[in-house]
């Protein structure tokens, strides 16, 4: 099958590799791309391998006459990149978005209503692979996820749309009922958050350091109670979602236990990454306005305050010197104000429709 893949970073790379080593067609689209066009994906890691894949010169050429379309870009570019590919769409086609935040298969699901188009959006709770990019068409695949969270909007095309990810990307999606249980399933920012936090001025000073190494008992201890206000919400709200424990065994492949120790059987095990060297970092810039600010945000309708995130909030936002939420144009773009848990639950299920 021909797939549309919107963005050629790391996430969107690794991807494209896992796309044509099962067989498939991937067609990348990005600026950068427009620059530097490959031919192939070279990819080093848990997939090593060149992956022959298609440039598209526009978003159009990516989705037109494509199988499906993978939104593959960090949160700060869904609203534009959603708007641009709206218009050619076609009835049945399905968007896939890797990993989801704030809500963006909404936003997604009422530009194609207003242009009288059905088509189902998969939220992906996070990206079926990890890795960085070094270069044009070249990645480093640190790890291909065991499981990935999904639900879909309008909830009767879950399906179908299912199955049509397992066939793309292999086996290894589970369904959740609704967008809300896709937000509050992504652990990226609640982790990242701890770990930026902890670790910030090895981030501002371009020091070379690892993840797992410098999650410490500490940084662990502090991701497990933001875990807790996570499920908490979840609890609240009705949805199941995993712990961040069982994120992490089912990521990394190492046994439960403290998040700490985890992190250190990781490194052990030769499973540790480079961690962010500046503080223009996904860590902050897209994790703190698009995902702890969506979890304050449902917490507040939920009446479970997310103390611990908000905190986050505020003090990434003193350390960057500007207020970060303002950064999150999905939820404004939905019209997250005028919601109440019950609609917010409704839409969440079956979309804008």
């Amino acid at each position: 099958m021909r797939i549309g893949i919107l963005g050629a970073g790391g996430i969107g790379l690794g991807a494209a590799a896992l796309l044509a080593d099962n067989g498939h067609r991937p067609a990348l689209w990005s600026p950068s791309l427009a620059e530097n066009p490959v031919a192939a994906v070279e990819a080093s890691g848990a997939l090593t391998g060149r992956y022959a894949v298609d440039v598209a010169a526009t978003v159009a050429d990516a989705a037109v006459g494509a199988d499906a379309v993978l939104v593959a870009l960090p949160g700060n570019y869904h609203r534009r990149v959603m708007e641009a590919v709206a218009p050619h769409l076609r009835d049945g086609q399905p968007v896939l978005v890797s990993g989801h935040l704030s809500f963006g298969a909404l936003y997604l699901a009422r530009l194609l209503e207003e242009r009288g188009v059905r088509a189902p959006v998969a939220a992906w709770g996070t990206t079926a692979t990890t890795g960085r990019r070094s270069g044009p068409g070249v990645v480093a695949v640190s790890n291909v996820r065991k499981q990935v969270d999904v639900a879909v909007i309008p909830n009767g095309a879950t399906e179908g749309t299912v199955a049509l990810c397992r066939a793309l990307f292999g086996d290894r999606f589970r369904v959740r009922e609704g967008l809300l249980a896709i937000a509050l399933s992504n652990v990226n920012p609640q982790n990242h958050m701890a770990i930026a936090l902890c670790n910030l001025t090895r981030m501002e000073r371009g020091e070379s350091w690892r993840q797992a190494t410098n999650t410490t008992d500490a940084v662990g201890r502090l991701i497990e109670a933001l875990d807790a206000e996570r499920l908490a919400i979840a609890e609240a709200v009705g949805v199941e979602v995993r712990t961040v424990r069982q994120h992490f065994a089912l990521s990394f492949g190492v046994e439960e236990g403290p998040i700490g120790a985890m992190s250190a059987a990781m490194a052990a095990e030769g499973k540790d990454v480079a961690a962010p060297a500046t503080l223009d970092t996904r860590y902050v810039l897209e994790d703190v306005p698009f995902g702890l600010y969506a979890t304050v945000r449902i917490g507040e309708l939920a009446c479970r305050p997310a103390a611990l995130h908000q905190a986050g909030l505020g003090i990434f936002s003193a350390l960057y010197g500007r207020d970060l939420a303002a950064d999150n144009d999905l939820l404004p773009a939905v019209g997250f104000d005028q919601f109440d848990m019950p609609a917010l639950q409704r839409a969440a299920r079956e979309g804008w429709g």
